[in-house]
């Protein structure tokens, strides 16, 4: 009988290839999962030099001769020859080089849709360690038949790990910092195909290891003859049996509090009877944690000086995709009375969350309206529109994937002419690159009819590790191009040495702004019964002045003597 065993020794016997000085290394892994393949002998020049290769199992890394062609035929595990080969090929091995073969595909002439031929995968720069101790370097090979041109994801992340990928075909080695990841196997156009995956590098103790990761059986097993369901497998340098990257039941999710309403000012939030987030005050925003998916989930809001989740003033179920990224945002208005318009409080979800940027030379902005007193608004960079017609409780579509420079944005009606305000957004400045973000509209336009408020209107920004949400300081408007608006107001005098006077039927409770003629902000205030405009803080010039009231919004220029 046989023994089972997966050795390359046989190689350097002399009397059977012979004795060579120049030598290569070489692992060979066999991931054909046609039942016909289930167990393999391998020939060497008709030697036999893997005896019952399982499926799923690789051999050690060994010495093999270099620098002469070598016949490599592989037959049934209950072969007596070379003779009984089923695939045949004849290899010959650079001195010095490291290897890793990968036996795939098809052996049957029916049962497999595709039935896509065998083949022997060779890349020629293996490694047997990590190329820095506190790294993990892990070599992809494509080896599932059905599964067509993939992406290779870790959870969050917007780049892939590994672009467009084809069967047979090997990535370059990752050069991955020693920890836990999740990673997805995607179509190219990012939509998931096999759920997601654990990749516990840190917990199992990998660093300084060098890994092959196999895409291993079918996505259809019912069309391949009822064959291995498709996985991704682990081949560890010592060789062995394969070891499978268990089935992720986690989603990422960031939570984000925007609700400006003061009875929600700082709140408890509960998945369960479990206290998920303790005293999560207003503009605040929780790092990316891993939840538990694939099973609905009740999340209670409650007052932060709860006890427990029956306390809750606002309840929901969630059901959460495993191996998704969620951004969850807290918005609208919990009291009866005190604010118009006041939309019901609720969690707002967007399942295509980033933890990091599609490049590291971009910064990602996810941008969500969450101001409910505000109209529908476009938000732009110059002259172009980087979001049209974002209303109330909406996500964008899609991060903006912005080359990370310093930019000063304008937020606009829908019209896209009337600028609401110009926000500076400093992503250079501040270091940014490499980051994803979430930018909020935030606040009240009016807080004089959301009780009275002191959580007025701007653009926050959550950070993917979370904490006080930023505010986006208020920019430059391009004074030069600003349409005057005489049918909206007028001030009078004007030119004047004192305060102003403004005429119009339209505003009366106005937010007024004051720019200089270089597009600085000046001061902000709001316009008080008498419909005055204080000037004292202004030196002699030329001014603009902005009144935004109820979604309208009206400028003039004005000089002070």
């Amino acid at each position: 009988m046989k023994k089972n065993r997966i050795l390359l020794t046989t190689l350097l016997s002399i009397g059977t290839l012979g004795a060579f000085a120049q030598t290569s290394r070489l692992q060979v892994i066999h991931n054909s999962a046609d039942a016909a393949a289930a167990v393999v002998d391998v020939y060497a020049n008709g030697i036999l030099l893997l005896n019952d290769v399982n499926f799923r199992t690789s051999s050690p890394f060994s010495n093999v001769p270099a620098g002469v062609p070598i016949s490599i035929a592989i037959a049934p595990g209950n072969s007596t020859s070379a003779a009984q080969a089923v695939f045949t090929t004849t290899a010959t091995f650079t001195s010095g080089s490291t290897y890793v073969a990968v036996a795939n595909g098809i052996v049957s002439g029916s049962g497999y849709t595709p039935a896509t031929p065998f083949e022997l995968s060779v890349y020629d720069m293996g490694r047997e360690v990590a190329s820095n101790s506190a790294n993990t370097d892990v070599l992809v090979a494509h080896g599932s038949t059905d599964a067509g041109t993939v992406d290779v994801r870790t959870m969050g992340g917007a780049a892939p790990l590994v672009d467009d990928i084809a069967f047979g075909d090997f990535s370059s080695y990752l050069e991955l910092p020693t920890a836990d990841y999740v990673i997805n196997v995607t179509t190219p156009d990012g939509m998931d195909i096999a759920g997601s995956f654990q990749a516990p590098l840190s917990t199992l103790g990998l660093g300084g290891k060098a890994l092959v990761v196999v895409a291993s059986g079918f996505l259809d097993p019912v069309a391949n003859s009822n064959g291995a369901a498709f996985g991704l497998w682990v081949a560890l340098p010592e060789g062995g049996p394969l070891v499978e990257l268990p089935m992720n039941t986690n989603a990422r999710l960031q939570a984000i509090h925007n609700s400006a309403d003061a009875a929600a000012a700082a709140v408890d939030v509960y998945a369960g009877a479990n206290l998920l987030l303790d005293n999560f005050a207003f503009r605040t925003a929780s790092p990316f944690v891993t939840v538990p998916a694939g099973t609905p989930i009740d999340l209670g809001v409650a007052p932060s000086t709860s006890t427990s989740a029956a306390e809750a003033i606002f309840t929901k179920s969630v059901s959460l995709e495993p191996g998704k990224t969620y951004i969850l945002v807290a918005s609208g208005i919990v009291s009866a009375t005190g604010y118009t318009p006041a939309p019901a409080f609720d969690l707002l979800a967007y399942d295509m969350g980033r933890e990091m940027a599609s490049s590291a030379t971009n910064t990602d902005i996810l941008v969500m309206h969450g101001c409910t007193d505000a109209p529908t608004v476009d938000l732009k960079a110059g002259t172009a529109t980087l979001v049209d017609d974002i209303s109330y409780g909406e996500f964008d579509e899609q991060y903006l994937e912005l080359p990370t420079q310093d930019y000063t944005l304008a937020l606009t009606l829908a019209d896209g002419a009337t600028v609401v305000n110009n926000y500076n957004a400093p992503l250079q400045t501040l270091g940014l690159a490499g980051k994803s973000l979430v930018a909020l509209a935030s606040g009240f336009l009016d807080p004089s009819v959301n009780s009275a408020s002191a959580n007025t209107f701007g653009i926050w920004v959550a950070m993917s590790e979370g904490g006080p949400l930023v505010e986006l300081p208020l920019g430059m408007v391009n004074v030069k191009n600003v349409q005057q608006t005489n049918q909206n107001f007028s001030l009078y005098p004007n030119p004047s040495t004192g305060n102003v006077f403004v005429k119009s039927n339209e505003f009366n409770n106005a937010d007024v702004t004051v720019y200089d003629l270089a597009g600085r902000v000046i001061s902000k205030q709001t316009l008080n019964n008498q419909k005055i405009i204080s000037t004292n803080a202004m030196v002699p010039g030329t001014y603009l002045i902005q009144l935004i009231e109820d979604g309208k919004t009206g400028y003039q220029r004005f000089t002070k003597n």
